[in-house]
């Protein structure tokens, strides 16, 4: 079935269930409801949610905490109030047609959320303190006090969460509790949309999950599940799920917001609204839009694009309906490593800028490097913008279902197809060397180097007298295509739920690999094409371009992955609520995967690219997809995951829980180019496993929160090709630690806080007892909040204690914390205004390093991301 066929019928669908929806709509006799929303000490909850349930009517509190729901049917409504960081409340109210009824809710602090039902990673819908998971939920408003510059960026101040988040929107590496990061990505923590995987591989090189996926204002809230049944309710999620879950519009309102950079150039809409539009049917749409350089110096406008969501909602007796539409259409600069200079020793490094490169701003993007040219997958010619960066483009259709059948039965579904595309492409370093050193390694001894304008490298040179070999990361991403669907059915027998679900999934990976190599100079604002002369005189490249292909890696990078992987996944869950204090659960998952397509690598010709009738001397080894010489993939892998729990409640406000799990996560591409037999069944390594195990307490305080979780998870990996390495890293691990989230109220003042204790360690091969890459045993944020009145002032702090760069334990990498800022003042009960600041002082955290070592007390220049330093942007916004 074509594409294009697929999307009409998707169409299709989608209008004769939007009939559906609409139909029915009617009139009746109708009243009013009114009332207020106070917190327990009397002052008005601005914001506050008042809806009437199993309906789509509801309102949302005004400035003084009031709020009025208009044209309510007469009759009897239960009613409920809710507001972030406070317990829900309910009433029953009768509802006289032509006339007015008064209810008013006064709401207890409940600073995380403990009370609050919770979808992630769960069967049946529960409490955070009657459930026996991790999970930490976190809403927009609460997410914008960290001033987070990119999606990964908020990530960071969940416990637990290790977010790599120095790369740019989208490319992050990202775990949970001591799993290792082997290769990049999100191998063994899923990131979901509305419940179901943006993709179904978090580590896809050069396509993670995170590329897919933007926060903004339609968001409702972002659930984080940290190990437990994540094994067992979502495939390749072992570690954990991280969920954005869309508003539905269920209370009308909306707001619309613009935020600019004071000091990078940057410019950001956001807008979203959602009502009722009957009594049972509701509607939220909302996206944004953007521009701008970015916080480091690309030059031009390296962050430009946007995203469109919508979702209409049908309630009807014991259930509902939901269709959503997303489209992605976002570039975003890809921040790789970039050249920094070390000093000191390897256990005690001092870290810093080389000249006329700072590392809080600068970046090896330039306007003087914005193509690449070269063969494209099929043998044609193909030149890129390199200004494209990471670029996703992606439609996605959903539909989801839920529904009480009577007699304790109940059914539910989610299902989406989504259509992906799109391109990554940007500069990396592969060497930074002295100019002479880097001429002879390409021309050999006497060469040299001079700009592409011809001028003498030397006296324009940025005042390092380095050079930069560039491979160009240039990668098609041309169908990653998806089709998920998660299918369960509930038995309620007494005290017990019986769960038996079906997820099936079919991911195709289709990229091609088109890197070239070029020479530029080690400047962090604009740097300018470097070209290589031989001794004779013989112009060995074009503006800057020495190589159609990666010589220096063996050319090993021009190649074409085309792949579907295929997962069907029964799953089966029993819930117990033994007494009223004890619950108990376990479930059991099948994953089975069949993998079917072929990949190819390179060969080496001799054409004339750029078709001036020369062979110039970087036309005489131009590399090219082999696309006679295929490799077929046909194989299956299967593997079983469990997992079992209890929570017991000590009170009414305290809970302690303990659980154990099994579970894998699956090899995609990574697995591919390994020289493997990737046909006749089984592959022996396709499979990662995880044990786990987990104990926490659970405290709702009358002015705070706490949620303390003890853990242990022990990993045995096959491994995974690692790009940029050129590696395939294969460790076992062990890890053990403690995770704290907490938060208080003190009058006016507000505090978040989370800290991570990890001690991890590598268990086998030749760094046996080593601590794993970039892995520090301690990571916290703290987030303090001032309220006046109806403005409020704050800052976030976010850090990790050191690091080792590589397995190896050599080089260290720092202890770093940054500080953010917010200040919001309310102009009016709906107009506001506030100023977002990121890393205020510059700080260097340095995030990853390529080189594992240093030569002691030398300069040495080395590779490694650094957070971005600091931006200030500022916010008019507009609450309706």
């Amino acid at each position: 079935m074509s594409r294009c066929l697929t999307i009409k019928s998707f169409t299709r669908l989608i209008a004769i269930l939007l009939l559906h929806l609409i139909a029915g709509f009617g009139f009746a006799q109708t009243g009013t409801i009114r009332g207020m929303v106070t917190d327990d000490t009397g002052a008005p909850l601005i914001g506050a949610n008042v809806v009437l349930e199993s309906t789509t009517m509801g309102g949302a509190t005004d400035v003084d905490g009031s709020f009025v729901i208009l044209n309510v049917p007469a009759g009897e409504y239960k009613i409920t109030a809710s507001y972030i960081s406070y317990k829900s409340a309910s009433a029953t109210v009768t509802v006289t047609a032509g006339s007015a009824a008064d209810v008013s809710f006064s709401l207890e602090s409940d600073l995380l959320d403990l009370t609050a039902v919770v979808t992630t990673g769960v069967v049946n819908k529960q409490s955070k303190l009657e459930s026996s998971v991790s999970i930490s939920t976190l809403d927009i408003q609460e997410a914008e006090k960290l001033a987070p510059r990119t999606t990964a960026e908020i990530f960071r101040s969940i416990p637990g969460i290790r977010s790599e988040a120095s790369g740019g929107d989208g490319n992050t590496n990202i775990t949970v509790r001591g799993v290792p990061i082997s290769a990049g990505g999100s191998k063994y923590l899923q990131l979901q949309e509305d419940g179901l995987p943006v993709m179904q591989f978090g580590d896809i090189a050069f396509a993670t999950a995170d590329i897919f996926l933007r926060a903004d204002r339609t968001l409702a809230r972002i659930e984080a599940i940290r190990g437990g049944s994540a094994s067992t309710l979502a495939s390749n999620s072992p570690a954990g799920i991280i969920n954005f879950v869309s508003k539905t519009g269920a209370v009308e309102g909306g707001s619309v917001s613009t935020t600019s950079g004071l000091d990078y150039n940057s410019f950001r809409t956001d807008y979203e609204y959602g009502a009722p539009l009957t009594s049972s049917v509701s509607f939220h749409v909302g996206g944004f839009l953007r521009q701008g350089e970015g916080p480091r110096t690309a030059g031009y406008t390296a962050n430009r694009g946007g995203q469109l969501k919508l979702n209409v909602t049908k309630l009807f007796d014991g259930g509902y309906g939901r269709i959503y539409f997303k489209y992605l259409n976002d570039r975003a600069a890809a921040y790789m490593p970039m050249p920094l200079k070390v000093e000191g020793t390897n256990d005690s490094p001092d870290w810093g800028s080389i000249d006329g490169y700072e590392a809080a701003t600068g970046t090896m993007h330039s306007p003087f490097l914005l193509q690449n040219l070269g063969f494209g997958p099929d043998g044609e010619l193909r030149r890129s913008d390199v200004a494209d960066g990471m670029h996703p483009v992606s439609s996605a259709i959903g539909l989801e279902f839920s529904r009480e059948l009577g007699d304790g039965w109940s059914v539910e579904n989610r299902g989406r197809i989504a259509f992906n595309s799109g391109r990554f492409v940007t500069p990396f370093p592969a060497e930074v060397a002295g100019a002479q050193a880097m001429a002879e390694s390409i021309g050999g001894a006497g060469a040299y180097l001079r700009y592409a304008d011809g001028t003498a490298f030397g006296s324009g040179n940025a005042g390092n007298g380095l050079a930069l070999r560039i491979h160009m990361f240039d990668v098609e991403l041309n169908n990653f295509n998806n089709l998920m669907n998660d299918f369960r059915v509930t038995k309620t027998l007494g005290n017990a739920n019986v769960t038996a679900g079906y997820f099936l999934s079919n991911q195709s990976i289709s990229m091609s690999w088109l890197w070239n190599s070029f020479v530029t100079e080690v400047n962090g604002d604009g740097a300018k094409m470097v070209d290589v002369y031989a001794a004779d005189n013989t112009k060995l490249s074009q503006n800057g371009l020495y190589a159609y292909g990666v010589p220096f890696w063996g050319n090993c990078c021009t190649r074409n992955y085309d792949t579907d992987y295929l997962i069907n996944a029964p799953y089966f869950n029993i819930d117990l609520q033994a007494n009223e204090n004890l619950s108990v659960d376990a479930s059991v998952r099948l994953d089975k995967g069949t993998v079917t397509g072929r990949f190819a690598g390179a060969v080496q010709t001799e054409f004339d690219v750029n078709n001036d009738g020369v062979i110039s001397p970087n036309e005489q080894s131009v590399s090219a997809v082999d696309n006679a010489n295929t490799t077929p993939v046909d194989y299956e892998y299967d593997y079983v995951s469990y997992s079992a729990g209890a929570n017991y409640k000590l009170s009414e406000t305290k809970a302690v829980f303990a659980r154990y799990s099994h579970g894998g996560s699956a090899k995609a591409d990574r697995l591919l180019f390994a020289g493997l037999p990737y046909t006749g069944g089984q592959t022996l390594n396709a499979k990662d496993l995880i044990d786990q195990a987990e104990v926490g307490y659970k405290h709702l305080f009358k002015n705070g929160g706490l949620f303390v979780t003890a853990f242990m998870a022990n990993t045995t990996e096959e491994g995974g090709f690692e790009a940029t390495t050129q590696e395939v890293i294969e460790n076992d691990y062990k890890a053990f630690g403690v995770e704290i989230e907490s938060a208080f109220n003190f009058g006016d003042v507000n505090v978040r806080g989370g800290l991570t204790y990890t001690k991890a360690e590598i268990t086998s091969g030749a760094n046996d007892g080593n601590t794993p890459r970039r892995q520090p045993d301690v990571m916290f944020s703290l987030v303090p909040t001032y309220n006046i009145g109806k403005h409020a002032i704050g800052a976030s702090v976010i850090g990790q204690t050191k690091a080792y760069a590589q397995d190896s334990n050599e080089l260290v990498l720092p202890a770093y914390a940054y500080i953010n800022a917010f200040l919001r003042y309310q102009i009016t009960s709906l107009l506001y205004a506030s100023v977002n600041g990121n890393n205020l002082l510059s700080s260097i955290g340095i995030t990853e390093s390529e080189e594992g070592s240093i030569v002691d007390n030398q300069v040495n220049y080395v590779r490694a991301r650094p957070i971005p330093g600091r931006s200030v942007s500022f916010t008019i916004g507009y609450n309706f």
